[in-house]
């Protein structure tokens, strides 16, 4: 039977056939019934849940998302609970236990073992951003004088087979990580050979201080797939696996994209935040952003004197203000992700603005061009009628344009440094942020140079 057949099953309300889903006997992924519970209402995700046979709701649990464990474990009996929460690997036990705050906690906290609470309790003591919070303690350890067929015995006898075993880690009498062996190597080598003969000298770890980009960027620079844990003795505490380091990477991608789109991070996927709390995330920027734009207002009446006899120069507003806000929303998009990937640090400070500052005066003088262009045909073609003056409008608009530009550009890029001096997310500096700035500043710019240009002819 496949899924598509028990999804039927389950809306109808029969819950018989995740009876069959049975470890022994199903090729079915527990991501993909993960996936297809989700895809229901959450009554009947609950209920398809409890009735799936109780290994496969361990198994089942890690991929779902928080808000539905969380649900699942407080309408458990306890004892079940108590089984799905000690029966997880402790990565994915302590990735549910950060999610949870005060009585939810104290209450899921109590279903633990002793060893299992104790060690959830450790790893609550650490930074949110830390590492400490992902570690899988289920790792397996060596020695190396033993022979490769001892190493397998032992293995064998004494270490369950996690994802984490993908890598063995030979340790000395003090538990203090010595080197990391591949899987492959135990198969590939002699099983007569020492331990000591197959290693290579060399173990990549990460510190049991560092934080989760710390964590994103070595895998990524040294390609592995499980990197060890160790304090600052080198006494190995655990691993991490490239799968919760990609949640991790996932997770920030999300929250930068949608700060960087103008509103709060959610805390669910978008079709499981309730109505009111995406009002709420999206409302108050949206209110910030609202009362800086009535600046505009405000930069427009302080020139309302040069407008009344210049009515032309309304015309070009929305053109000038969308170029300095487009070309500030590219700026900090590049800056960003630019700091983002460890390209650029607060010390290439120098390097941007300098190279932002030759880019918006070249964007500028290419945008001005063109405005300049547009207005010389629109008037000799007789489509639009600017006046004797035209083209000093023009010289204006040419300008205002390479003005506007630059400081857009400038702002774009700095902000988000300025941002990071400040120890805040640079993601903050969303391009409906760095808009609403240029549009301010944009037009008085604007008018400030139409005022000098056009002074004793049309002003």
């Amino acid at each position: 039977m496949n899924l598509k057949e028990i999804r039927r099953k389950i809306i109808s309300g029969d819950f018989g056939s995740l009876l069959g889903l049975k470890e022994d006997n199903t090729n079915i992924h527990p991501t993909e019934i993960a996936k297809m519970l989700s895809s229901l209402p959450d009554e009947t995700t609950i209920s398809a849940f409890q009735s799936l046979p109780v290994n496969n709701q361990v198994k089942v649990f890690p991929y779902l998302d928080i808000r539905q464990q969380r649900k699942i474990i407080s309408l458990a009996k306890a004892d079940e609970g108590a089984y799905i929460l000690n029966e997880l690997t402790s990565d994915d036990r302590m990735l549910f236990f950060t999610s949870l705050k005060g009585l939810e906690l104290s209450t899921c906290l109590e279903m633990l073992t002793v060893k299992n609470r104790k060690a959830v309790h450790d790893m609550l003591g650490y930074p949110g951003n830390g590492i400490a919070r992902l570690i899988n303690t289920d790792f397996a350890t060596i020695h190396s004088e033993l022979t490769i067929r001892e190493a397998n015995e032992h293995l064998r006898h004494h270490h369950k087979d996690t994802e984490a075993a993908n890598v063995i880690y030979v340790v000395d009498a003090d538990g203090k990580l010595v080197d990391d062996i591949p899987v492959r190597r135990f198969v590939l080598n002699d099983p007569e050979k020492k331990i000591k003969d197959i290693l290579d000298g060399y173990c990549t770890a990460l510190k049991i201080t560092d934080t989760k980009e710390d964590a994103v960027a070595k895998f990524k620079e040294y390609d592995r797939v499980v990197l060890p844990v160790t304090n600052a003795e080198n006494l190995l505490l655990g691993v991490i696996t490239v799968d919760d380091v990609l949640d991790v990477q996932e997770q920030r991608a999300t929250k930068e994209i949608q700060n960087f789109g103008g509103l709060e991070s959610l805390d669910y996927p978008y079709v499981k935040t309730s109505f009111f709390s995406l009002i709420k995330k999206r409302a108050t920027w949206l209110i910030v952003l609202f009362l800086g734009e009535m600046l505009t207002a405000t930069a427009m009446g302080h020139f309302d004197v040069e407008i009344s006899k210049a009515v032309v120069l309304a015309l070009f507003v929305p053109l000038i203000i969308s170029s300095g806000g487009n070309s500030g929303s590219q700026a900090a998009t590049l800056i960003i992700r630019a700091m983002a990937l460890k390209e650029l640090t607060m010390k290439d400070w120098w390097f941007v603005m300098r190279r932002e500052i030759l880019s918006g005066l070249t964007l500028g003088v290419i945008l001005g061009a063109i405005g300049f262009i547009r207005i010389s045909v629109w008037q000799n073609l007789h489509w639009f009628d600017y006046g004797p003056q035209w083209k000093l409008i023009a010289i204006t608009i040419f300008f205002s344009l390479i003005g506007i530009v630059t400081w857009g550009t400038l702002s774009g890029s700095m902000i988000p440094m300025v941002l990071k001096k400040l120890r805040l997310d640079p993601a903050t500096s969303s391009a409906p942020l760095v808009a609403t700035l240029v549009d301010v500043t944009g037009l008085i710019i604007y008018f400030t140079i139409a005022a000098s240009i056009l002074r004793g002819t049309l002003l």
